[in-house]
């Protein structure tokens, strides 16, 4: 517990702003969106969200290649299917959603201040699912993963507008995502803040980092690696178990608020999900 405050404070004074100890966040945001800025001068808030690729040349030029057919769109397709189809009762996805779940992706996870809790974009279509009568489908990949990718594309451009309302339990939601997000885990003590944030750029395995500002524009994404698509929930599980950490469980209170305040950081970058990525 030392050590993350010690990382805390490092990070606070490398930004000037001891003020924030106190900080909301929206003050928390334009403290975030001033240490990039001030990291990566040369890249606006729109190349920020094409992650890895600003920081080597050819994979940028591979990766450009890849997008004249992307790899994603039999996803897409399938999941425009999916959500169209009936369920047994007769209902659709479009029955559970606000404007029929077009463009609104962008919007989430949300603070649902009725039940008290992050909920997120995959965790409603499962609930969608359950209450019209039908068996949730598994939140990484498959199925729901195109759903999203769907979803997705139909906010595509539109900038992340994550909200964090000016109440007691969404702060709590939100100040606990961030404790994950800068709280070292497994046997390495790594944080998701040294790689994204403190290396961002720098190369690790071979690959670049991007940085922690415009990563969740593009998910859901189509990963060579994985040879389909896969949820934001997927990564960061790859992510905790690249560190030596034992991932949290998906659709958890704790992995929906780290996907919440992680989701937050990308505010006022258009969304370009879904995504295609090494």
């Amino acid at each position: 517990m030392y050590r993350f405050y010690l990382i805390i404070f490092s990070f606070l004074m490398s930004l000037s702003v001891s003020s924030m100890v106190n900080a909301g966040p929206q003050e928390d945001l334009l403290a975030y969106q001033k240490y990039f800025k001030k990291k990566f001068p040369n890249l606006s808030s729109v190349d920020l969200s094409n992650g890895m690729y600003n920081f080597n040349k050819d994979k940028r030029e591979q990766w450009e290649e890849i997008m004249s057919f992307p790899p994603y769109e039999i996803a897409i397709d399938a999941g425009e299917e999916l959500f169209a189809k009936p369920f047994k009762n007769g209902n659709t996805y479009a029955d559970c959603f606000e404007k029929g779940g077009i463009a609104i992706a962008h919007t989430y996870p949300r603070f649902n201040q009725q039940l008290g809790k992050v909920t997120t974009l995959a965790g409603l279509i499962n609930d969608c699912r359950v209450k019209n009568g039908e068996k949730p489908l598994p939140y990484l990949k498959g199925k729901l993963a195109s759903i999203l990718a769907y979803m997705a594309e139909t906010s595509r451009g539109k900038a992340i507008s994550v909200e964090v309302p000016n109440d007691a339990a969404a702060l709590a939601a939100y100040e606990d995502g961030k404790r994950i997000y800068f709280t070292r885990r497994g046997p390495r003590a790594f944080a998701c803040y040294h790689c994204h944030w403190e290396a961002a750029g720098s190369k690790i395995r071979g690959n670049e980092l991007s940085t922690a500002i415009g990563q969740a524009t593009h998910f859901p994404v189509y990963r060579s690696k994985w040879g389909g698509m896969g949820t934001i929930q997927r990564r960061y599980k790859g992510c905790m178990k690249n560190i030596g950490a034992k991932p949290l469980k998906q659709q958890t209170e704790a992995m929906n608020n780290l996907e919440y305040f992680h989701t937050f950081l990308s505010n006022g970058i258009p969304m370009n999900a879904p995504g295609s990525r090494f």
